[in-house]
């Protein structure tokens, strides 16, 4: 097999990235495979490597952290190398800026892509005292890696994550350990003494010594009788730390045997930061039979057997962290337990089966790429057959203006809508030569908000026996500034729990924005509401279609001239994703045909309008019943409160449906 690797950083800086990376090219020679290594040139001599050839890019050092690069090669620089080494695959180790322009490369040449995710980037935007950047590298982060053929996920929580962001595709591969290197034979009495001349307890850490790490944690522990702390690693933070953190011993970087005897002559190891995918250091640590005391979010929640190989302690709560490292500091009979069973742990973790599984993943992607497009119903993490959600006989559609199908007047009587729902209404009723009738109702009102869906309209739906329930609510909510994200999605969420528990399949749309510069605030808000909802929906197993990433909301044509609601074309595009979400065949061949030939005349809504008129038409009546305290809801009624049987081949009219 021939593998390009796509190092995002590489030697001479060393970080768990880079180790990883060095052993799966170990790997690859082993097997006789040809490697090919794209890195930043990070200036002086280029590294010496083994087993693979090496291509150095352009980049720049970041700004106060100059051993993190900034690549600066064009994406045509990229292809022309993938070209040259016509690789069968190509691995993206915790892609960002490098990785990016590669997978857009490998799309034109058509090769298959293999995402290792290693680095919650969008967390450490939070860390580094940018946190309004944090939304648009999730939206970043969550496009790239949808748009590889596979993404690898180090560890639940970072698979996770990625459903979160709405990543399809995701497996997991988790990292090998050296126990040969590290392991407890390596405790060395002298560099002990070294250490703890009074015979202190050593409590150390391992890694950069940089913000989202969170090494200032340790500052609870620095009083603890007979504890030294030890800290293993340097970075753009060591100064600040050792101010912080008087008394502890700060060590640099270490590696090879040396860092192997380090870790082993420690009596504990605690890891305190929160952004973690995996956390190599702590497998390390549990290989060399130190017990680890870890923060109980991110990839040590799989590593640290708490109660057995250490403890895992609440996140943030530092009270707790010091509890649980007194605990074992001060119990000696605990801790030779504790090793014994870390030890035990990490035995099978060999890179070697772990390399063996990766190139499995690689033939996987291979496969995938040359086999047909993986539909949105594919791509639901956890994916249930759904032949029994398109057969159900009572559908009930809840929600706001969107749901009622406000702007869409395609073939409606003058003052009525059709809407995403009723078009989805007709596709099931018509799935598959269906010939039962499908009970349908739209019980959405503009206007309307999270606390009218689960206060009135999903227990209406459930009093007339929906057996499908589309839920698509919060934009009134969020526009709002300082609207309560999280709780609000919490309690959609309850509701569609509850929905769930009577037995009713439910299909969670996500609120999504028009794209425009000034809803900036809107969008970082409805992608925290997404991701919060999309979790909750996995959980109890509803289905979620996301229309932000599903749907072309940057196409002029998707929107009304209100610049708020889908014209009819986005209501038909909308009907469609989510019929295929909900597992109708053909519906994405359809959705096909319909944006490349449907010629639908501009609706009276759809009329676009100069800046002007439109501020006079919409914005001007919308302040006005702000101003009142009024909403354009108000006095309104679901057009369809009960529900209304569709048989194959009816038509919708004024007030209901009739026979052809």
């Amino acid at each position: 097999m021939r593998v390009a690797l796509i190092a995002e950083s590489f030697l001479p800086h060393m970080n768990g990235v880079t180790h990883s990376l060095l052993q799966v090219i170990r790997h690859l020679e082993r097997g006789d495979h040809e490697t090919l290594v794209i890195a930043p040139r990070s200036g002086g001599s280029p590294p010496e490597l083994r087993g693979a050839d090496l291509e150095l890019v352009r980049s720049v050092p970041l700004p106060g952290y100059p051993q993190v690069r900034v690549v600066v090669a064009s994406t045509a620089r990229l292809e022309a190398l993938l070209r040259d080494f016509a690789p069968d695959v190509v691995h993206l180790a915790s892609p960002f800026l490098l990785g990016w322009q590669a997978l857009r490369a490998a799309e034109r040449l058509g090769i298959p892509t293999v995402a290792v995710y290693q680095t919650d980037i969008p967390a450490y935007a939070a860390r580094y005292g940018i946190p309004v950047a944090e939304a648009e590298l999730g939206r970043h982060v969550a496009r790239l890696h949808a748009r590889a053929t596979l993404t690898l996920a180090p560890s639940t929580a970072a698979a996770d994550d990625l459903a979160a962001l709405g990543v399809p595709r995701v497996r997991r591969w988790a990292r090998g350990v050296d126990a040969e290197r590290f392991n407890p034979g390596r405790r060395d009495p002298a560099r002990r003494a070294e250490l703890a001349p009074r015979g202190e307890i050593l409590v150390g850490y391992v890694g950069r010594l940089a913000p989202e790490k969170q090494v200032e944690d340790l500052a609870a522990l620095i009083d603890l009788p007979g504890v030294r702390i030890v800290v293993i690693g340097d970075g753009p933070d060591r100064a600040r730390l050792e101010g912080m953190l008087p008394g502890a011993a700060f060590l640099g970087f270490r590696g090879g045997d040396e860092l192997a005897v380090d870790v082993a002559s420690l009596d504990l190891f605690v890891h305190p930061g929160e952004s973690e995918t995996f956390c190599q250091t702590v497998q390390e640590a549990l290989a060399s039979g130190v017990p680890v005391v870890a923060t109980g979010r991110g990839g040590p929640r799989d590593l640290v057997d708490s109660g057995r190989t250490g403890w895992l302690y609440r996140p943030g709560d530092l009270a707790d962290l010091r509890a649980r490292v007194a605990d074992l500091a001060g119990d000696a009979a605990k801790r030779r337990a504790f090793s014994a069973a870390a030890r035990q742990a990490v035995a099978g973790r060999s890179w070697a089966a772990l390399g063996d599984e990766l190139l499995g993943h690689y033939r996987a992607a291979i496969a995938l790429r040359g086999a047909a497009p993986v539909t949105s119903a594919e791509r639901l993490a956890g994916a249930r057959p759904t032949a029994s959600v398109v057969r159900v006989a009572r559908f009930a559609a809840v929600g706001d203006s969107l749901t009622e199908g406000l702007c869409d007047t395609s073939r409606q009587a003058p003052g009525d809508y059709r809407g995403w729902t009723d078009r989805l209404a007709l596709l099931l009723a018509h799935a598959d030569g269906r010939r039962e009738p499908l009970h349908y109702g739209n019980l959405a009102v503009r206007s309307r908000r999270v606390a009218d869906v689960v206060e009135h309209q999903l227990p209406r739906a459930l009093e007339l026996g929906a057996e499908l329930v589309t839920v698509l609510v919060g934009a009134n909510d969020l526009v709002r500034v300082g609207a309560p994200t999280l709780e609000l999605a919490r309690r959609l969420a309850d509701g569609v729990d509850r929905a769930r528990d009577a037995g009713c399949e439910v299909l969670v749309v996500a609120p999504f924005a028009p794209p425009r510069g000034y809803l900036r605030a809107l969008h970082d808000r409805t992608l925290v509401f997404a991701r919060e909802l999309r979790r909750r929906a996995r959980e109890c197993g509803a289905l979620f279609l996301d229309p932000a990433t599903e749907l072309d909301l940057v196409d002029p044509r998707m929107w009304a001239g209100d610049r708020v609601h889908l014209s009819s074309r986005g209501h038909r595009m909308l009907s469609y994703a989510a019929a295929e979400t909900l597992g109708l065949a053909g519906a994405a061949e359809l959705a096909g045909l319909e944006a490349a030939m449907h010629d639908e005349e501009p609706g009276p809504d759809d009329e676009p309008l100069s800046h002007a008129r439109w501020l006079w038409a919409h914005v001007r009546p919308w302040a006005a019943r702000r101003i009142r305290g009024r909403t354009a809801g108000d006095g309104r009624v679901a057009k369809h409160d009960e529900l209304v049987p569709i048989l194959p081949g009816d038509v919708p009219v004024r007030g209901g449906y009739r026979i052809r």
